[in-house]
Parts: C-alpha cells; sequence; structure tokens
C-alpha cells in the first residue's frame, strides 16, 4: 500500500506528469514547489488550491482565463494590461501536453480530492451559456438575446472605457499610414476613409448600426451630413448624445438605444455597420443584410466592417473564453461568406480590403492604454473586468497577428433606377 507522501504529489509534480520538458516557462505554486527554467523572464505563480479546481471544473483555456481573472495564477514578468508576450510561452507549453501515466494521474487526483476540490465561483463578468440562457427564455439572435449579450459587454463603467480606447471612445480597428502612428491619428484616419467611402453630401442622411459612443455621428455631422446612429447599451448612447450635444450638432445626429431591425425611417442615402456584426450570427446574415438593404434608397452604399474567420475551414463560434467574456452568442464567418450573402441580400459589392496588421496594432495601443492607466481602471472597473480586458485584448493581437482572423471593409451599394447601370463613379474616389 502506498504511503500518504507517496500518494499525494505537489503542483510542480502534475506539471511534470501532464508535459513534455523542457517548459517554455517557469511554474511555482502555493505548496512551495516549483518546474520550469530558474532564469526563465516569465513565471505563472499558482495562488491556491482553487487554481487547480478553475482548471479541472473546466480543462483549457475556460478554466485557465477563469483562475487568472480570479487572481488564482499570477503571471510574472509582463503586465497585467498587457500580458501579450505570454501567450506565445502559453502556445509553446499547449504543443507540449500530454497524457499522465495511470499512476500520475491517481497521484493528481487523489491530491485534489484532499485539498476538498469543488465547483469554485466564476467571475461576475462571466456569462452563462447559451443552453442555461434559453432555459431562461432568452434565445441566441433575437431582439431580447441581442440586448442582454450586447449589455454584457458594453454596460460596463464609460470611464473604463475612455481610459482604454482612447478620448475618441471608437471600439473598432483604427487605420494606420505608419506603425507609430497615434492611436487617435488612426482612429481619425479610419472614420475619414468610412466617410469618404460613403461620399456622402451635406443634408444627405446616414444611418450607423451599433453607433457605440458616437464618433462617427459626430465627425458625420460636422461634415454637414444628417446621421441617426442606433445601439442596444443605453450608457453608449447617453454618452453619444451628449458628445453631440457639446459640438452643438444635435440638430443633425442623434443616437437612440434601438435594434437594427426596428429603424422605423426608409430611404438613407447610406449605411455603416463597424464591428457591429459579429453579434449577428451566421444564420441571421440574410436578415441582416436584407434589412440594409430596404433601409437604403436606391443607389444608396452600404460599408460593413466586420471581424471575419481566416477561411471557410474555421468553426463560425467563438471560443470559451470569448464566447463566455467578450462576444456570448457570438459568430465570425469567412470573408467569402460574407460576400455571398450581400450579393444575395441584392447588393454590388465594389470594393473590399483586408485591415488584419490594422487591428493588431490597434490592440496593442489599447493595451499600452490599459497599462498605463491600470491603478485608475482597476478602480474604475474592478480587477475582473481589467485583468480580463488585458487578456482579451492582448490575445486578440496575437491572433490578428498570425492571421488566425481577420477584419474586413466591404463597400457595397443597392442598385439604382438608372438603366445604364452607372451607380457609382468608374474608379475609386478616396483616398485610401
Amino acid at each position: 500500500m502506498m504511503s500518504t507522501s507517496e500518494s499525494t504529489c505537489t503542483v510542480a509534480d502534475m506539471v511534470k506528469a501532464v508535459t513534455t520538458p523542457p517548459l517554455p516557462l517557469r511554474v511555482t505554486a502555493y505548496d512551495g514547489s516549483a518546474v520550469g527554467p530558474r532564469a526563465c523572464d516569465l513565471e505563472l505563480h499558482v495562488v491556491s488550491p482553487k487554481a487547480l479546481s478553475y482548471i479541472i471544473t473546466a480543462p483549457g483555456e475556460l478554466g485557465l482565463a477563469r483562475a487568472y481573472i480570479m487572481g488564482q495564477i499570477v503571471a510574472r514578468g509582463v503586465e497585467p494590461g498587457d500580458p501579450y508576450r505570454a501567450f506565445d510561452r502559453l502556445e509553446q507549453l499547449r504543443a507540449q501536453l500530454r497524457r499522465p501515466s495511470l499512476t500520475s494521474l491517481r497521484r493528481i487526483l487523489t491530491t485534489i480530492g484532499r485539498s476538498g476540490l469543488r465547483r469554485p465561483d466564476v467571475p461576475d463578468a462571466e456569462t452563462p451559456p447559451a443552453w442555461r440562457r434559453a432555459l431562461t427564455g432568452v434565445r441566441p439572435h433575437t431582439a431580447r438575446g441581442d440586448r442582454d449579450t450586447v449589455s454584457s459587454h458594453y454596460d460596463r463603467s464609460n470611464r473604463f472605457y475612455s481610459m482604454v480606447l482612447g478620448p475618441l471612445m471608437t471600439y473598432t480597428c483604427a487605420l494606420f499610414t505608419r506603425p507609430d502612428d497615434s492611436l487617435e491619428d488612426a482612429q481619425d484616419n479610419k472614420i475619414r476613409l468610412v466617410l469618404d467611402k460613403l461620399d456622402l453630401e451635406p443634408g444627405q442622411r446616414l444611418l450607423d448600426i451599433g453607433c457605440g459612443w458616437g464618433s462617427v455621428l459626430v465627425a458625420a455631422a460636422q461634415r454637414g451630413i444628417r446621421a441617426i446612429g442606433v445601439t442596444l447599451s443605453e450608457p453608449q448612447a447617453r454618452w453619444a448624445n451628449e458628445w453631440i450635444a457639446r459640438e452643438g450638432l444635435s440638430d443633425l445626429a442623434e443616437a437612440r438605444v434601438m435594434d437594427y431591425r426596428e429603424v422605423p425611417e426608409r430611404g438613407f442615402d447610406a449605411i455603416c455597420s463597424l464591428g457591429m456584426m459579429e453579434h449577428v450570427g451566421v444564420r441571421h446574415y440574410d436578415e441582416y443584410f436584407s434589412t440594409m438593404f430596404s433601409l437604403l434608397r436606391p443607389g444608396g452604399r452600404l460599408l460593413n466592417h466586420q471581424i471575419t474567420r481566416r477561411d471557410s475551414t474555421q468553426p463560425n463560434r467563438a471560443g470559451a473564453f470569448i464566447g463566455r467574456y467578450v462576444f456570448p452568442d457570438g459568430e465570425l464567418a469567412a470573408p467569402g461568406v460574407v460576400m455571398t450573402h450581400l450579393h444575395d441580400a441584392g447588393f454590388e459589392v465594389v470594393h473590399e480590403e483586408n485591415l488584419r496588421q490594422h487591428y493588431a496594432l490597434t490592440l496593442e495601443r489599447w493595451c499600452r492604454n490599459l497599462q498605463e492607466h491600470w491603478d485608475a481602471a482597476v478602480a474604475s472597473g474592478g480587477s475582473q473586468t481589467s485583468l480580463l480586458w488585458g487578456l482579451y485584448m492582448a490575445g486578440a493581437r496575437w491572433n490578428f497577428e498570425r492571421d488566425t482572423i481577420q477584419i474586413h471593409q466591404l463597400l457595397a451599394v443597392r442598385p439604382g433606377l438608372e438603366q445604364d447601370g452607372h451607380w457609382y463613379p468608374l474608379r475609386p474616389w478616396w483616398n485610401a
């Protein structure tokens, strides 16, 4: 019969049992054990047995994220607002995972059992899975379901968002002319590009679907364009309307708390939708584009700007971490799939471009902002929210840089009434 010391193991023993050396990082633990290079510049510290409970009850990225957000795993050697450098090491570690022997597995389970394993509390920011929300009558991509998921992501402290996003409060990919452009200049450039592509004259009407905090509405109104924005987030709409009022533009622009499917006006000269489509759901793409087609006048233009998969072999659904913490019910499709649905709704696609590299640069700037304002961000949004956003944004940057995901701008037109088919100029009319 094994003795107590033989039947249990340390955290370092557990790591050794499930990985192939040498490790790309160092792991230390509450029990005084350690494994991995002593001189390593990245260390994961396991604070208490509760960290093991998170990992055992939700193996993979979800359990690890829960433990990190709850402060049960601490990453040393990276900034909490920008843990980007850890992702390469974690990817290497993932590739070194192996099945433990039966003896090791028994020792691991015995050790965890003696520590009083129970399902730990999940972070406050976590959204229940779709099946559990469905039991309460909240179905994905219905009007109520979309309100709930948008609220879970956007109805945080506006002050917290301002520290991350910067003064323009623009939560979409910026457009860089050089890698060292400031975030504000790059966001100004992106908004300029969107409005230039839509090519509206003063007095013409723009609908911004998913208008966020109103940066496009303000810029459009400054050009004399009459702009309506819709969002499902009340704090966003309030911020946008206060900004519009400060600029003296309330006679030209407004933000509404409204589902895009409920907009009563018709005959818009242009529609833009920036970072909204990620919430729609692939099965609802036809409804999404058909609704926008009906809202535009003949000859009107649509600028759709959305994150996509790299190709159609990748799954549409987000991973467990993104699905629970960032975009509940979020889905992504390949750019060709998006284009197909645009054509099927009756649009003619005029232009397409991939801004993948630009989003990586944008996320790097957002992480830098979060880290520079770390103490204030924690005071405003709490430690869980701050750790969550650092993790999410750094991970997103890592994936954009490696072409796991992309972001595409598609400019389309609703065919006009003219018989000659000349609904737009022969060549691009904007400064790229």
